[in-house]
């Protein structure tokens, strides 16, 4: 049978007691608990070099005050595409890579850990 909205309101009321009077607790695991769980080491380094490489782009190129439009332009690579790899809804290539780095003054090293 449905709940009547004053019953979901109640329930809801209820719910949100519950996690005022338990505070941080009734929060969950943390972030980088669940991900140790569903991600393997392998997957995480990769994520995280993602992360970092992304982010590293966009600095260098808001540092340089260059918008993704101005940056099509130096590379050829569409405004539309940039800000898919900022969202991190593309995967960046190595070349593509390159081609963004270069007039943003930056080069990809590879580097001890």
């Amino acid at each position: 049978m449905a709940k009547t909205y004053e019953e979901a309101l109640q329930e809801a009321r209820d719910a949100l007691k519950d996690i005022n009077e338990r505070g941080e607790d009734a929060i969950g695991p943390d972030w980088e608990d669940v991900r140790k769980e569903l991600f393997t080491p392998e997957e995480i380094a990769a994520s995280d070099i993602r992360v970092a490489l992304i982010s590293e782009l966009i600095k260098a190129r808001q540092e340089k005050g260059i918008s993704p439009k101005k940056l099509e332009k130096l590379t050829g690579i569409k405004k539309s595409k940039v800000n898919k790899f900022e969202k991190g809804y593309a995967e960046l290539k190595l070349d593509t890579v390159s081609k963004l780095l270069a007039p943003l003054g930056k080069k990809l090293a590879i580097v001890p850990m």
